[in-house]
């Protein structure tokens, strides 16, 4: 079914158009370049599709430069065997370790994270701090109050 998808999607891709398929849980990226050399790659939802295209953009530049024109006269797929292909499958399995525009994008979310966390608890801990100051001065003005009294009860005490 795989191998049907990615030839009807391929017919249907213009050369030199980049095109993204959902189907079921997958995503087919279609990319032909405008000398009509065109490849597919099936990733899940969650691959980035930036990462699929720069894969395809790659492996078909570095098939060129192997072959030549020779795929133009070729007529069946398997005289024409790329066996880097399997090094770009295995260097794109994590995206962010092959892409490193995905890896920054990681590293820059991560630290937005921490940087979220960071700011909630100096909030946090100023509104504790109002907290305080408002108790202080509660004690401050019941301290008051209190010397107040206490200089009250005690002036009717003191014999002269």
């Amino acid at each position: 079914m795989l191998g049907f998808l990615t030839r009807t999607f391929m017919k249907r891709t213009e050369p030199g158009q980049r095109q993204s398929i959902t189907h079921e849980n997958y995503v087919v990226h279609c990319y032909r370049r405008s000398d009509g050399l065109g490849g597919t790659v099936t990733t899940d939802l969650e691959y980035p599709s930036r990462v699929a295209f720069v894969l395809l953009t790659q492996l078909l530049d570095d098939f060129t430069a192997a072959v030549g024109d020779t795929w133009k006269t070729c007529t069946t797929p398997e005289s024409m065997a790329f066996p880097a292909m399997e090094e770009y499958l295995q260097k794109y399995q994590d995206p962010s370790a092959a892409d490193k525009i995905t890896k920054i994008q990681n590293d820059l979310d991560e630290t937005t994270q921490i940087l979220h966390k960071t700011i909630d608890s100096v909030l946090e801990r100023g509104v504790k701090l109002d907290n305080l100051v408002e108790r202080s001065n509660d004690l401050s003005a019941q301290s008051k109050m209190f010397y107040k009294q206490a200089k009250k009860t005690n002036s009717c005490c003191v014999i002269s």
